[in-house]
């Protein structure tokens, strides 16, 4: 069959309303209710060779880190569902009066199909540049220690000199305004990634960039504060910069990189030969006060690149196994990754990667079970995560099971290296229902259970009150968003126990009352 992937299938696609590769199990007839046994028996057939195999398929340069809206993530999109059609899974009716496009063969050449909608997608060319230093002597940081440029920001081509902010930070209704006491128009500053913890409202990177351009500000430097919170000192967080997305607001997108901890500090040195540590010094201040501590330095900026913007596709995998009753759960993970933005590939075997071999791996055994569960399961592999969450987003706009019947949204992310422990985060459930499936796995005293976990595909289907259950694999994650996150890199063992505990749960939570 033709591949869908051609000029004329993108401009088929402009008339569809969202993307959803969407496949229905053919099952036997209905068996008794699910049991232990049948459990243990589907536990027994979770393969660690084959999920390692998917994650060394997944990440291999050959998908280019699979761009969200990009021909490579498409493609990867392809291969996970031909693994969900090897597994007896093919396209049900025209759903919902919306177009279906074939995408890939099921069992007896029946075509699987796919729904779609066209994302703006940008990319950093090679060989983007940031200069630092004085005035008349400019030193080129080096592209991956020192700096990454977020990889949706506009084209760059501006110097001028830097102006730390503290946070970034514009609320005078809650008494902060680190932009208080300095005049920032037309130089480039430097604010701390987070927030303070005395400042109790969220803030987003994308509100910092808002509050920068509405200075006037040609362009930004963030980087993560020798401080660390609670939070990032247990998941891990250095000082170096990761890749990340943070223009939410086209209309309102300046330049930025995220800098080292490092090159943060020799910033706010400067040319003073003094061995203090100034940054840390103005975060301990920033921490303990609202009070402003921003500050000019005597340091410039010049920041140089390239950034090509195209349309491309949003790509959703949905398989189904229907249940006897009108309820669902879903198991979701995310495919994306940041692709191969200034000429650096980001493979993200661990982020997501793992994620979706661990859901691949635990459709395989249940749709192979032979039981037909109490309440529908929905397998979902998710595009756009790195882009503010825009797969799982779409899904919760139009969902494929109406949400009010979604008892349980199940997210699997970064699942391959850690401590050996699992993390899981629990929203609109007890969290014995999160013990009890880890004693169904064997993992009862490797389960670490929390409530809410900020970030991740799960986040829209809270906010849209279906209740969530977040796995991850607990301790550091030392490839996190860099280039070195590579498929040598996981665990097996994570890798088994991580499949072990989503399969336990989906099966308690798809026959529970």
């Amino acid at each position: 069959m033709t591949s869908c992937l051609t000029i004329s299938f993108i401009a088929i696609v402009r008339m569809a309303l969202c993307l959803i590769i969407v496949f229905l199990v053919h099952t036997e007839p209905v068996r008794a209710q699910s049991s232990d046994a049948g459990l243990q028996a589907s536990l027994n057939t979770l393969s660690t060779e084959r999920m390692l195999a998917d994650i060394r398929t997944l990440s291999a340069p050959s998908f280019n880190g699979r761009l969200a809206g990009s021909d490579d993530d498409v493609q990867s999109a392809k291969w996970v569902a031909q693994e969900l059609a090897a597994a007896n899974l093919q396209l049900p009716p025209i759903m919902n009066g919306s177009l279906i496009f074939p995408f890939v063969s099921g069992e007896h050449g029946t075509p699987l199909g796919v729904m779609a909608s066209i994302i703006p997608t940008s990319t950093i060319q090679p060989d983007p540049e940031l200069r630092i230093g004085s005035a008349d002597q400019l030193t080129a940081a080096t592209l991956g220690t020192d700096y990454l440029p977020m990889f949706d920001s506009p084209a760059a081509n501006v110097q001028g000199r830097i102006i730390f902010v503290g946070y970034g930070i514009v609320d005078p209704a809650r008494g902060i305004d680190d932009y208080a006491g300095v005049d920032v128009t037309n130089r480039i500053v430097l604010f701390l990634r987070g927030k303070p913890a005395h400042y109790q409202r969220p803030v987003s990177h994308a509100e910092k960039v808002r509050f920068a351009q509405d200075h006037g500000v040609l362009a930004y430097l963030t980087a993560t504060g020798p401080i660390l919170n609670p939070y990032e000192a247990r998941r891990g967080v250095t000082g170096r910069p990761s890749a990340f997305y943070g223009q939410l607001f086209p209309d309102r997108a300046i330049p930025g990189a995220w800098i080292s901890t490092a090159l943060a500090e020799q910033i706010l040195s400067g040319s003073d030969n003094a061995k203090i540590n100034r940054l840390h010094l103005l975060q301990e201040q920033l921490n303990k006060t609202p009070s402003s501590q921003s500050k000019e330095t005597d340091q410039y900026a010049s920041l140089h690149w390239n950034t090509t913007v195209q349309e491309g596709l949003l790509t959703n995998v949905v398989g189904l196994i229907p249940g006897t009753g009108p309820d669902a759960i879903i198991i979701g993970a995310h495919r994306d990754h940041f692709g191969r933005p200034a000429g650096l590939l980001f493979p993200g075997a661990d982020d997501n990667a793992s994620g979706t071999a661990v859901m691949v791996e635990v459709a395989r055994a249940m749709a192979n079970s032979g039981v037909r569960p109490q309440r529908t399961i929905l397998f979902a592999s998710f595009s756009g995560e790195e882009k503010d969450l825009l797969g799982s987003r779409l899904y919760v706009s139009r969902p494929v099971i109406p949400l009010s019947s979604t008892k349980a949204m199940i997210n699997i992310d970064h699942a391959g290296i850690g401590n050996g422990r699992l993390t899981v985060g629990v929203t609109g459930l007890d969290k014995s229902v999160a013990q009890a499936a880890g004693e169904l796995a064997g993992l009862t005293s490797t389960l670490d259970v929390y409530g809410f976990f900020p970030g991740g595909d799960h986040v829209p289907f809270k906010e849209a009150g279906v209740p969530t259950m977040t796995v991850v694999s607990g301790g550091v994650h030392p490839h996190y968003h860099q280039p070195t996150d590579t498929a040598d890199t996981v665990s097996p063992n994570i890798l088994q126990a991580a499949a072990r505990y989503v399969l336990s749960l989906a099966w308690q939570l798809a026959s529970d009352p």
